[in-house]
Order: C-alpha cells, then sequence, then structure tokens
C-alpha cells in the first residue's frame, strides 16, 4: 500500500460520513462514496500537498453530491405538498397552517419563484440566471425585493435580540401528577432536537429549565432561538443560540455561570440532528462538527453514523413498562413509547405518550420524555443508575438522594435525579 492509498484509507470514515449526511438514501450514498474514491484516485495528480488531502477529497464528494441531486432534480414547478411540513405545536395543526407557506401563497408569482428556488430548491443565483433566461443582476435584484415582500407580510419577524430574549421560568418546579391512561399509545412526530427541546425551524424558539429534587428548585435555566440558515461541510442546516445561566458543571465550560453556545442543526423527513456546536472555554472558542468522530458523537451526535433521533415515533417493543418495572433489549440507542399517561402540571392536563432512553448518551442513565399529540415536550425526567459516576461521587445514588423515587430497569435501580420543563407549558 502506498502513501496515497494510506491516506484514502484514514479518511474514509470522514468521506462516508459526510456523504450519508447529504444523502439519505443509503445505497445512493455508497455508490457515491465509491464513485469518489474513483475520481480521486484518475485525479490524484491534482492533489499539490499531502496534507490538503481530506479537504481535497471531501470537495470532490461535494462535486459528486451536487451530480446526484442534479440529475434528480425536476423542473422546478412549485408543489406545497411536496415541501417540508412546519412544525406541529403551539396551535399549528397542518401543513395548511404553516405561517411560512401561507406568506408564500400571498406573494407575487415572480416573488414566490424567485424565493422557491432559491430557499427551497437551493439553486445559486447564476443557475436561476441561466434557467429563467434573464441578466444575473436581474436575479439579484428581484431576489432582494422578494425577500423584502416576505418580511412584511410574515407574521413572526425574528427577534434581534437572539436567545437573549429569555422567558423567566418558575424558581420552584409546579407540581405535577402522571397517571397511566387505559387508551394505547399514539404515534407522534417529535421533531425537538434532542436533550435540548427545541424544533431546528427558522422562527421557532423557547426557554426551558432545570429542576433538582428533593427540592424542585430551579438550576440550570436556557434560552434558545434559530436565528438563520447554516452550512457544515456543505450541508445545510439552521443556526441556534443557546444561553445557559446557572449550568450544572458538565455544562460549565469551565465553571462559567453563563455559557453561550451555538448549534448547527438538521431536521429531515426521519431524523433530527446536530451538525455542529461550538461554545467558549478559557478564551478558546471551541467547535465540533460530525466529521469529528467519536469526539463529536460522545457529546453531540446521537444513532447510527450520527443520523440523528427519529422524529416518527411509534411504539417498537424495544422497551416495555409496567409500572416502575422497566425492560429494555440489549442493543444500542434504545429509545421507545412505553405507554400513554395524563400528566397534569401547572393546572393544565397533556394527554402524552411517555418515551423512554436507556443509556443512549452514556452508561447508567435513563430519561423519561412525556410528550403531547403535538410532538412537544411536557415534562423530562432524569434517572441514574445507582452506580453511575460513583468513583465521583463517592457513594450510591439510592444513598445521595435516598428519598427520590426509583424505577428498575433490567433489575438494576435507577434513582431520579432532576426534571426539565420549558415554556410551552406556561
Amino acid at each position: 500500500m502506498d502513501a496515497w492509498e494510506a491516506q484514502l484509507r484514514e479518511h474514509l470514515p470522514a468521506l462516508e460520513r459526510f456523504v450519508k449526511f447529504r444523502v439519505s438514501n443509503l445505497h445512493d450514498a455508497e455508490d457515491i462514496v465509491q464513485e469518489t474514491c474513483a475520481a480521486a484516485a484518475q485525479n490524484r495528480q491534482t492533489l499539490r500537498s499531502p496534507d490538503a488531502f481530506k479537504g481535497w477529497l471531501l470537495a470532490i464528494a461535494r462535486n459528486k453530491c451536487r451530480d446526484y441531486y442534479r440529475k434528480k432534480a425536476a423542473d422546478p414547478e412549485i408543489s406545497f405538498s411536496s415541501l417540508p411540513c412546519p412544525p406541529r405545536g403551539r396551535g399549528v395543526s397542518s401543513r395548511e397552517d404553516s405561517p411560512v407557506l401561507s406568506t408564500l401563497r400571498r406573494l407575487r408569482a415572480q416573488d414566490r419563484q424567485m424565493l422557491f428556488l432559491f430557499y427551497f430548491q437551493e439553486w445559486p443565483q447564476a443557475r436561476i440566471a441561466d434557467r429563467l433566461g434573464i441578466p444575473l443582476g436581474t436575479v439579484k435584484s428581484r431576489l432582494h425585493y422578494a425577500r423584502e415582500s416576505f418580511r412584511k407580510m410574515y407574521p413572526y419577524p425574528p427577534s434581534a435580540k437572539g436567545a437573549k430574549n429569555m422567558t423567566k421560568m418558575p424558581d420552584s418546579l409546579p407540581p405535577y401528577a402522571i397517571s397511566p391512561s387505559p387508551l394505547p399509545p399514539f404515534s407522534v412526530r417529535w421533531e425537538e432536537m434532542m436533550g435540548w427541546f427545541i424544533v431546528p425551524r427558522l422562527g421557532e424558539k423557547l426557554t426551558w429549565a432545570m429542576y433538582d429534587f428533593p427540592e424542585k428548585k430551579r438550576a440550570e435555566q436556557c434560552a434558545m432561538e434559530v436565528v438563520g440558515r447554516a452550512q457544515v461541510h456543505g450541508i445545510e442546516g439552521v443556526e441556534i443560540c443557546a444561553l445557559e445561566t446557572d449550568p450544572m458543571e458538565c455544562n460549565s465550560a469551565g465553571g462559567q455561570a453563563e455559557v453561550s453556545r451555538r448549534f448547527v442543526a438538521q431536521l429531515t423527513d426521519t431524523h433530527c440532528r446536530i451538525l455542529a456546536e461550538s461554545h467558549m472555554e478559557n478564551g478558546v472558542n471551541h467547535f465540533y462538527t460530525f466529521l469529528d468522530g467519536g469526539d463529536f458523537l460522545n457529546s453531540w451526535g446521537f444513532g447510527e453514523n450520527n443520523c440523528g433521533n427519529e422524529v416518527n415515533l411509534a411504539p417498537k417493543g424495544d422497551i416495555t413498562r409496567t409500572g416502575s418495572q422497566v425492560e429494555a433489549k440489549n442493543k444500542p440507542f434504545l429509545l421507545d413509547i412505553v405507554g400513554r399517561y395524563s400528566v397534569t402540571i401547572g393546572g393544565k392536563t397533556y394527554d402524552t405518550v411517555c418515551v423512554m432512553d436507556i443509556e443512549t448518551y452514556d452508561e447508567g442513565m435513563a430519561t423519561e420524555q412525556y410528550l403531547d399529540s403535538n410532538g412537544r415536550t411536557v415534562l423530562w425526567r432524569r434517572f441514574n443508575r445507582a452506580d453511575w459516576r460513583q468513583d465521583r461521587y463517592q457513594k450510591p445514588w439510592t444513598e445521595l438522594l435516598p428519598d427520590n423515587e426509583r424505577i428498575t430497569v433490567n433489575g438494576q435501580t435507577y434513582v431520579h435525579w432532576y426534571d426539565c420543563i420549558t415554556d410551552y407549558i406556561l
């Protein structure tokens, strides 16, 4: 094996992650990986420096992905039924109710066409000019006026203050009760970013807070807002600002009382995933992306090949629950609906399904997440196995929190630690 082949083998995992994040069809993605390797071999003389190998290889892959979508692209007729569904929350009940699509319908046909080609088809301005047979300057002018028209008609303009525009969460967790329902659990579309509760769509924002038990006093609070479109390694997503105040130790980025993070996240028809995260620590801005492998997966990734969490949830039988007794299959990325419950909190009652995950991020932890029919979190609860991080905390959790609720997972005791709620229920 020569040095060039050794480099190709070294960077092959990054190439596969890059392509599979960009092309959802696994068979097509594998074909593109092979085509990229073949093209790289044929054009190896164009590589000017071995140090640039990874960027050079991914540039080839990016062009192959573009070629793939060019071949699949149909004529740009605007079909609203083919566009992504809006989030089903806060009164949004169907695609027809989406404020984005409603605003598009009210625009002039010319403005609607420009926005559709540029934002939904993601065509560059030069391609729009070529396809429509008009000068590039005309495209720029029409796009400018189309944006202005949309901005004036859109009912929810973005906040200029970003995530600092924070809702004040209660100092104490509102009393709540959880009751099993005799009805079968329902399927739900869950579009939230796992562990952060926000839906990665333009216009979304929320505040959530963490409450320690048994005191039920507010600890960490986090305000989040989607602030614009973004790309990471050519993958399209949205940028999210997050401002954490009084974060728990593992989130404090070196002991800071206030931590500002930026995420790039992507919502597809099947998954919601984080593409990148950045934060400041000890005067250094740290960046992590999905190409960083284990360093990224351990904190921000989820699922096979960092595919993200599923958004179309239905009971699978991977996790079953009877009262406080839980049985879970021996497989990675365990997340399943385990039942239907009425959750009464803050004087309101919600019909929910309970989604449990077992050791998805860390060995020895389990969570309960109660989702309503809109796919929004009503209540999130964290449990630790009795021996979780015992080398750090010196005692088992059964002794650290002796009065807290317990569940049993595959015969082992887990102790309730803290809860989270969002301003969705306020």
